[in-house]
């Protein structure tokens, strides 16, 4: 056997001692390297007065500071009439809904839950909640039942209603049970508003396109109506349970009226009666308490207040009151609410509400800033006297002033033409009620 030459054996001999010498040599590099980083944080540290230890701790913690402070803050308000707010939620609240007792307003959120809340502690500083959770969705609109034993809600991501029942307990709170089945999805588009009749007869759900449901309370759909809007903004049932309507692209209110025969049995939806005086699309409507009066807000700049008590059967179409200016509807959506006596209408646009006297037509009252957020619902008290609001986690209550002052005026008038000492007294009771509850806000105009 022939062993390999001389020459050749030196050459790999010396190759491979190179390449152990350049490996060597970056291993070099890279612990000198290393050990100046070591000693320049360590010199860093001894400057600072910490240890390594300690300063990597310190890091962290200034992390985990600067990742909460990025976590939306709770919005804060005052304002002289604010009377309060209920803030248990730790999402953005989308609806609300008094009871028709007045003893309860419920909530909802993107929290996953619901909470009902007692009127009485509104104006106390400690404001009681019961909560119901929303499984696996959350709700984005709520409704009480007129017997105010259950309340229906819109499933964002189920699109379709859910009924919850509510069991009263011994202590006096509640057990809130979700029927087992949910209602069958019927709408192509997102939903607008929900709503259930005074009578307890139907249940309305109104979409972004043109649809209006009338269900019955099982779950089976009565009538489909076509609004024939180009899309609706706003639909709702009237506080009497007999008329539907809704607003959108077109100028105008259309108005249905639900009929069921003298054994409540489901008959058709017909055509009432339009409220027609704006000139752009309609944002929102909404009834007094007793469906004799409406208000609407356009995006003609105007609000206007209708006499609704008609007899639409015989052709006669609703009275113009009043109209007023509003601005801001001409540039962006906006809502309202009626008071349940038609004095006062609550604008709102963005976080700001504004307060109208509709006998006159006059602002008197803005609130501006009250919500982080633009207003999602706006809605009086059944006894008038407090506004409620919501836009961010908070719901806001706020005194009605405008309210007051327009009892004041109307128990002054009628005094001037009392025919009888007891209606003089009873209407002097009113009138003096109305005064100390503005002197007590402050807002007693002199």
């Amino acid at each position: 056997m022939e062993l390999p030459q001389m020459p050749e054996l030196m050459g790999l001999s010396l190759l491979l001692g190179l390449l152990a010498l350049m490996a060597t040599a970056a291993v070099a590099r890279g612990w000198l390297r290393a050990e100046e980083e070591t000693s320049s944080r360590s010199a860093g540290q001894k400057a600072n007065g910490l240890p390594l230890d300690k300063s990597l701790r310190s890091k962290k913690q200034k992390q985990h500071q600067r990742i909460r402070k990025e976590k939306p803050q709770q919005h804060n308000f005052t304002h002289r009439l604010l009377a309060g707010a209920l803030k248990s939620h730790s999402g953005n609240i989308s609806c609300m809904d008094f009871s028709s007792n007045g003893k309860y307003l419920a909530t909802c959120a993107d929290d996953r839950t619901v909470r009902i809340w007692s009127t009485k502690d509104f104006l106390q500083r400690e404001h009681r909640s019961m909560r119901a959770n929303v499984e696996l969705d959350h709700a984005t609109l709520v409704r009480f039942s007129p017997d105010c034993r259950a309340f229906i809600v819109w499933l964002a991501s189920g699109d379709t209603l859910r009924v919850f029942k509510m069991t009263k307990r011994e202590d006096g709170g509640y057990t809130f049970t979700a029927n087992p089945e949910d209602f069958p999805k019927k709408h192509k588009a997102p939903i607008i508003n929900i709503g259930i009749a005074d009578t307890g007869k139907f249940i309305m759900t109104a979409s972004s396109d043109t649809t209006v449901l009338i269900w019955n309370l099982k779950g089976h759909v009565l009538s489909t109506i076509n609004t024939n809007q180009m899309n609706n903004t706003h639909a709702a049932i009237s506080p009497c349970s007999r008329f539907v309507a809704s607003c959108g692209f077109t100028p105008d209110v259309k108005v249905w009226e639900v009929c069921f025969g003298k054994k409540n049995d489901f008959q058709e939806v017909v055509r009432a009666f339009e409220l027609k005086g704006h000139s752009a699309a309609v944002h929102f409507f909404a009834f007094s308490n007793d469906s004799r009066r409406m208000a609407s807000v356009s995006k003609d700049g105007t609000w206007k207040l209708w006499d609704t008590d008609v007899e639409y059967k015989k052709q006669q179409d609703p009275y113009l009151l009043r109209t007023g200016c509003f601005e801001e509807a001409s540039t962006m959506p906006c809502r309202l609410a009626l008071s349940p006596d038609a004095q006062v209408l609550a604008l709102a646009s963005g976080s700001s509400i504004h307060l109208y006297n509709t006998r006159r037509g006059e602002k008197e009252e803005c609130f501006e800033q009250v919500h982080g957020e633009c207003i999602a619902d706006l809605s009086f008290d059944i006894t008038g006297r407090l506004l409620a609001s919501c836009g961010d986690r908070a719901v806001r209550l706020f005194h009605n002033t405008p309210g007051h002052r327009a009892v004041v005026e109307e128990m002054q008038g009628l005094l001037k033409r009392a025919s009888n000492e007891s209606t003089r007294q009873r209407l002097q009771q009113q009138l003096t009620q109305a005064q100390e509850a503005l002197r007590s806000l402050g807002a007693l105009k002199k």
